[in-house]
């Protein structure tokens, strides 16, 4: 959280309970969920009716495969705000804000975010010119 704003959202690998766990508000263009039921459970086949949408910001999630990944928050003015350290597991869904990141160990990850891709006009690159202090 930064000025009452959800920057991300990090569901460890070791987070485990049962059911059905939304960690998302349900307003979020893109909606994350942690799931884990007993042996025999059934979930009815399904499909989803069209429902229009609007998104105005890219959101991304990030499965960590292998590896260790260092991810820096930034303001939308490009002030640096904090890191934290993703391992092997661990998932991210980046909502808002800046961010950037350094490969800690050689990383093995997924990203899944809306599309289509619009290229260089989907993001602004900036030059971090802050202290980067990992408190997480």
């Amino acid at each position: 959280m930064h000025d009452d704003k959800i920057f991300a959202i990090i569901i460890r690998n070791q987070f485990c309970d049962f059911g059905v766990k939304f960690v998302t508000p349900d307003d979020s263009s893109q909606q994350m969920a942690f799931m884990r039921h007993q042996k025999g459970k059934v979930i009815e086949p399904h499909i989803h009716n069209p429902v229009e949408r609007i998104v105005q910001f890219t959101k991304e999630v990030l499965f960590i495969r292998k590896g260790k990944l260092r991810v820096d928050f930034y303001t939308n003015e490009q002030k640096y705000v904090e890191s934290y350290i993703l391992n092997a597991g661990d998932v991210i869904l980046l909502s808002e804000g800046g961010h950037g990141f350094e490969v800690i160990e050689e990383i093995e990850m997924i990203e899944i975010k809306q599309g289509p891709y619009a290229g260089e006009l989907d993001k602004i690159r900036f030059k971090d010119n802050n202290d980067i202090i990992i408190i997480k």
